[in-house]
């Protein structure tokens, strides 16, 4: 039995039917690497893949927007998960979306990286001054003046 759920195809107003069945074979976003953890707590397994497909099937966004968001997590630093990311393109492409939207999505998904330079390079220019000020406080030994 197929039952239609409230989540639009994008700007044709269509909805998008999944059959009555569980959610990770429902969506076809199933992770390979769930497996694991779906042998070991099938229902906990359930439950965490409805949770996370809730928004996608609960119609307060387009297909296009969700598959956009898809694409944003995946491609995330903190997840890469490239068969996700294609799989999101696609989906993506098929609803409408422009290569300039997808590469918006990408730019600002790279942006988490970012991140990285803006809490280490003060660390970085803080180091670098106190490393300065220890070598300006060595009293100067024949040692040290031989050295470049």
């Amino acid at each position: 039995m197929t039952r239609a759920t409230p989540l639009p195809t994008g700007d044709t107003g269509k909805r998008r039917a999944y059959p009555e069945r569980a959610p990770r074979q429902a969506t076809g976003n199933w992770n390979p690497d769930w497996e694991p953890f779906a042998k070991l707590d099938p229902a906990w397994t359930e439950k965490v893949i409805a949770m996370a497909i809730a928004p996608a099937v609960g119609g307060v966004l387009d297909a296009k927007t969700i598959e956009l968001i898809g694409i944003a997590l995946d491609a995330s630093c903190t997840h890469l998960y490239a068969p996700g990311v294609r799989r999101h393109i696609q989906r993506a492409l098929k609803f409408g979306a422009t290569k300039e939207e997808i590469t918006a999505v990408l730019q600002l998904a790279s942006m988490q990286g970012l991140h990285t330079m803006c809490v280490s390079a003060p660390i970085l220019l803080d180091e670098l001054e106190a490393s300065e000020q220890r070598k300006s406080r060595i009293p100067e030994t024949s040692q040290t003046k031989d050295l470049p």
